[in-house]
């Protein structure tokens, strides 16, 4: 197949190509207006290709020039629309549309417009007339999100609302095309469905805060997220006419920069600023070189539901993806429907939004080969408060049932019961170290100590006290809310520790995320570290606690086993 690849050296369309290179059944011409970009980026490319891999070819490609001419020289199978911005193109934003018609080519876009990817159904019967595909929008919004919707709205009996965010890393590369979209309609009215009619919010000004948190794995921070306007608001609807309400945000960190571009954009909305079009390239350059923080991105997409007897269901899926496989995602609709194609499973004719041509398994199989990881969420209408689920299996979701049986059993409680067993203690020798375990209670140290722990459950809380050869100490857990949201919360005192519940093999991690005196957050490099995890061995349920600090090195390390006593 040979691929024709427009804008294929910049930000979508060079990743694209990434992600194809290995392909031997592919021809990609990595096209645009310069040459020698084309040829630059086209050297970095072969070392992906390698000798077996896609056939490589750089070529001169202008959108604007004679499209009759250059699709005839070409001669390619598929014109892939990967320059932007697609909000940008002027008094006929489909020239390249028609000419892949007229010639008879597949056609696929990365469109973020939603206005773009809404008005491509107009050339749906010249597209079948022509037995040709083009297909628009082909990229996590709403390809993505819509093959989500399908999976959590499966057994449904109407679906009422969608609401859904991408956080990227913040060294995810931004391209200008991105940024110039972004800022076209930054403060200006964005339309979408809300409470069962069409109305406008400003794009950017609407903000709300999530916890990307896939089931069993390290979650992202919690993360503000502002209105962008993308086809979901559009395309979801006519896809779901059951649909209420729509909503659809990015959280592009670091913050501070994002709170200034909602800033900004509340200077348009006021009327203060025409428009942030004119600071584009001074976004650019700030968001690409003022960067810190994880090297993580993520999306969420949330549904809610009527089942077959009224009752409501809400449900989520979380996605994480670590280092630079995020920035792939973005291009991996495209990628799924070329090897679709390759494997004689090409999309039906017509002009269409590129929504509907991509199940979520299709990702799935792509995001194996990657450091990806996703999971839903079946969302108990119930407070969590409550105490109605177990709180371990109410923060794990999904992982719960990765957990070795030994694990379940001692979370698995909703009232009282008590463990005993036997443990090894090591207190730390500093001065610093011994008046903080003083403090909290810790055990002294000392080798094959008895150990037990009773639980109790008050309201939604676990209260865990913990006696080794009766020196006892306590804290409260809890399901954190807020900026916690997704985390364990665990109480000594005034001190408030948040901790992410980890699936690894055998073992539950659990890491610190925060911590808070009094309810004030202190900074995260202060916070307490160390190696803390359950396991089981042998059938037996195995702890091993380690707390340090950075400023006096260990605190107190305890680790054994435990199993139910004898009566409860």
């Amino acid at each position: 197949m040979r691929i024709l690849v427009v804008g294929g050296y910049g930000t979508f369309g060079g990743r694209l190509a990434r992600l194809l290179a290995d392909e031997e059944r592919v021809e990609l011409l990595i096209a645009g207006r310069s040459v020698v970009k084309a040829e630059a980026f086209l050297h970095e490319l072969q070392s992906i290709a390698g000798a077996e891999g896609a056939q490589l070819r750089a070529c001169r490609f202008d959108r604007e020039g004679d499209l009759d001419e250059q699709l005839a020289r070409l001669a390619p199978d598929l014109v892939v629309d990967a320059s932007g911005p697609f909000q940008g193109y002027g008094d006929n934003p489909y020239r390249l549309v028609s000419a892949v018609i007229k010639h008879h080519i597949n056609y696929i876009d990365l469109a973020d417009a939603s206005g773009f990817v809404n008005g491509i159904a107009t050339y749906d019967q010249a597209a079948r007339a022509a037995d040709i595909y083009v297909l628009s929008g082909v990229s996590s919004f709403p390809v993505l999100t819509a093959a989500v919707v399908r999976r959590l709205s499966a057994g449904m009996a109407r679906l009422t609302s969608v609401e859904g965010g991408i956080a990227p890393s913040p060294y995810a590369g931004v391209g200008l095309n991105v940024i110039k979209a972004i800022t076209s309609y930054a403060g200006k009215p964005v339309k979408l469905k809300r409470d069962g009619r069409t109305q406008t919010a400003r794009g950017l000004v609407e903000t709300q805060r999530r916890t990307i948190r896939p089931p069993g794995s390290l979650p992202l921070r919690n993360t503000l997220f502002s209105l962008v306007d993308v086809p979901d608001l559009r395309t979801l609807p006519s896809l779901w006419p059951s649909l209420q309400s729509v909503w659809i945000g990015a959280g592009p960190a670091p913050e501070i920069l994002h709170r200034a571009l909602i800033g900004l954009s509340r200077l348009v909305h006021l009327g203060v600023i025409p428009t942030l079009s004119p600071f584009a390239g001074f976004f650019h350059r700030a968001i690409n070189l003022l960067r810190w923080g994880e090297h993580r991105g993520g999306m969420y997409v949330d549904v809610t539901g009527i089942d077959s007897d009224g009752g409501k269901i809400r449900r989520s899926w979380h996605m994480l993806a670590e280092g630079d496989h995020g920035p792939l995602i973005p291009s991996m609709a495209a990628e799924a429907i070329i090897r679709r194609c390759l494997d004689d499973r090409a999309p039906a004719a017509g002009a269409r939004s590129g929504a509907a041509d991509l199940e979520l398994a299709d990702y799935e199989r792509l995001f194996e080969k990657r450091d990806i990881k996703s999971g839903c969420w079946d969302v108990a209408t119930d407070d969590a408060r409550t105490g109605a689920k177990p709180l371990y299996r109410l923060i794990l979701g999904a992982a719960w049932e990765r957990l070795p049986a030994a694990i379940r059993a001692v979370h698995d409680f909703t009232d009282e019961y008590r463990l005993q067993g036997i443990a090894d203690v090591e207190r730390g020798d500093g001065i610093i170290a011994r008046s903080i375990a003083a403090l909290f209670g810790f055990p002294a140290t000392g080798a094959q100590i008895p150990a037990g722990v009773t639980f109790r459950v008050d309201n939604g809380r676990e209260i865990w006290t913990r006696d080794f050869a009766g020196r006892r100490f306590s804290s409260i857990q809890s399901a954190g809310r807020g900026y916690a949201e997704g985390l364990l919360v665990e109480a000594f005192g005034p001190f408030r520790f948040n901790l992410a519940l980890i699936t690894d093999g055998a073992k539950l991690r659990l890491v610190t995320r925060g911590w808070s005196l009094f309810g004030v957050p202190l900074p995260s490099v202060w916070a307490p570290t160390g190696d803390s995890f359950e396991t089981e061995i042998d059938g037996r349920f195995r702890f091993h606690v380690e707390i340090r600090h950075p400023f006096c090195g260990l605190i107190v390390k305890y680790a054994g086993w435990l199993e139910r006593s004898a009566g409860s």
